[in-house]
């Protein structure tokens, strides 16, 4: 199937393309991998009026550490970037994790972390990592910039906050208060499927004591969830068994999987637990790393 007819621009400036949304009708995309969307508009379960390509867009491609420590992340830093990173694996390892296991090489060479949290699918890897790490992004339109914390960004299936003269610039990962730890695990039934679960874990500890975490589940639910009480049973307490072993059930619990050609909502909720216990007997006991679980 082809795509319904659309006004393609192509601007130089990011000024140029806020100003394209801004006069370009009721439904324009910003187009940057184009990963999601291009498959969308195929099928025409997108029709947009009008697709402004950045590419061409100068001084995004970037991802950075800060005189702070606070990481942040280009519109147009592509899957594949942030995958051979030597600066994710040395002070990232949750986002080291995921981004080996985001769809197929194909996809990696093209895609965006920005494109995929606007996206907002809900198993979609970046958005439950960046939630985990208590990430925002940036915005920018005709009103000037605005700083949107992911835990307010999604909104839902495929809907986040943004107005439509407004382009995320940016991805952010604040500083850390102690030494990051974490993993990100997924369940997929085969290299480049969507996940049927995943879990993003980040922890940040000081003198054997958790100082901040975060957890977030992708594909069992609606939308992107953060396990904040899991979170919670964590922080202000040293990485016990019984703290995973606790954690490992909030986060359970936070799910709300249905059942479907993938596995039981039992199945789906028991694989939350399971990861979530795998990430922080891992960093409790020995040398984390990425890994894959295959359904059979």
């Amino acid at each position: 199937m082809f795509p319904s007819r659309f006004r393609y621009e192509a601007p130089q400036s990011l000024d140029e393309a806020i100003s394209l949304l801004r006069d370009g009708g009721d439904y324009v995309k910003v187009l940057a991998g184009g990963q999601s969307l291009v498959p969308m508009m195929k099928l025409r379960f997108a029709s947009p009026e009008m697709l402004v390509d950045i590419n061409n867009v100068p001084g995004l491609d970037y991802h950075r550490t800060d005189a702070d420590g606070s990481l942040h992340v280009g519109a147009l830093c592509r899957h594949a970037d942030l995958e051979h990173s030597d600066l994710l694996k040395g002070t990232q390892p949750t986002m080291a994790a995921a981004a080996p296991l985001v769809a197929d090489p194909l996809v990696r060479n093209r895609g965006t972390l920005v494109g995929s949290v606007c996206h907002a699918d809900p198993q979609g890897d970046w958005a439950s990592v960046m939630l985990a790490l208590g990430g925002s992004v940036v915005a920018q339109g005709t009103r000037g910039k605005r700083v949107i914390p992911l835990a307010e960004f999604v909104t839902g299936p495929f809907q986040n906050v943004l107005e439509p003269d407004e382009i995320v610039i940016e991805a952010v990962v604040p500083p850390a208060k102690g030494t990051r730890a974490g993993g990100y695990l997924k369940l997929e039934r085969r290299v480049g499927d969507f996940a049927t679960v995943g879990v993003a874990v980040a922890i940040e500890t000081s003198a054997d004591t958790v100082v901040r975490a975060g957890i977030a589940l992708t594909g069992v639910g609606g939308s992107t969830i953060g396990a904040t009480e899991a979170a919670a049973a964590l922080a202000g307490k040293p990485l016990t068994a019984e703290s995973i072993a606790e954690a490992a059930e909030l986060a359970a619990a936070a799910a709300q999987p249905k059942t479907d050609h993938r596995g039981t909502a039992e199945y789906k909720r028991h694989m939350v637990s399971v990861f979530v216990k795998r990430i922080l007997v891992a960093e409790n006991g020995t040398a984390a790393g990425t890994s894959t679980e295959r359904a059979a």
